[in-house]
């Protein structure tokens, strides 16, 4: 999983130290690629940003991706059999302390350490506290359309993780100053949308079914952010 090398492992948590770091090096990909990516540098403004604040928008990329591992770990609809849920909630605990971890042996000074600490447990606890709005509001947007199936709340559930914390990582990015910013919300949402089929389908075993009804999903949202903005004009 995620480029980890076949390994055998001693006990379930020595594999759970090895599978915690594997992902948060992942997620530190994932963040590096979009921090990269010109349009992004576009739409956020670097330009006119210092250097201090194009590296606060990079934290901020790392711990939405860690915080989206966390909440794919403990989703109540994740697909995997009962007896692997213990140790995925172990796994979710280790997660934090492997990025940090990671910033250690590359030489990164104590009081930097403490500020990821921080940061990561302040931002899991505002998104995992704002999934349930999220849930609440996707459910209005769709029953405003048609009433809702099973397969219809399956999907709202599978997309509430990276919804939140695209909405929730927008936010960060542009200091609360989100008017007039949709394409950067969608460049942001569609780059963690990659990320979380990338974390979540290995879990499952490679059913990828459910992801395809997912992301036909997040097109539908996309699609009607761009007609809402048309309207807009």
């Amino acid at each position: 999983m995620m480029g980890m090398k076949k390994t055998t492992f001693e006990s379930f948590d020595q594999m759970a130290d090895a599978t915690a770091a594997a992902l948060v090096q992942a997620a530190a990909r994932s963040a590096f690629q979009l921090f990269r990516d010109r349009q992004f540098h576009l739409l956020a403004g670097f330009e006119q940003l210092s250097k201090v604040e194009q590296d606060r928008i990079f934290n901020e990329l790392v711990a939405a991706c860690i915080v989206l591992i966390m909440l794919v770990l403990e989703a109540p609809d994740l697909r995997v059999a009962d007896e692997f849920h213990s140790y995925l909630s172990g796994l979710n605990k280790k997660v934090p302390r492997a990025y940090v971890d990671q910033l250690r042996s590359l030489g990164i000074e104590a009081k930097y350490l403490r500020d990821w600490e921080k940061l990561i447990s302040m931002r899991y606890e505002e998104y995992a506290r704002d999934r349930h709005e999220v849930r609440a509001a996707a459910m209005q947007i769709e029953s405003s359309e048609k009433a809702l199936d099973l397969d219809d709340l399956s999907k709202i559930q599978m997309l509430v993780p990276v919804q939140t914390v695209a909405i929730g990582c927008h936010h960060h990015i542009c200091r609360s100053k989100t008017e007039g910013r949709d394409e950067l919300f969608k460049l942001i949402l569609k780059a963690l949308s990659q990320f979380y089929v990338e974390i979540r389908v290995p879990f499952e075993g490679r059913r990828i079914t459910p992801f395809t009804r997912a992301r036909v999903a997040v097109h539908r949202m996309l699609r009607r952010m761009r007609t809402g903005k048309r309207d807009k004009e």
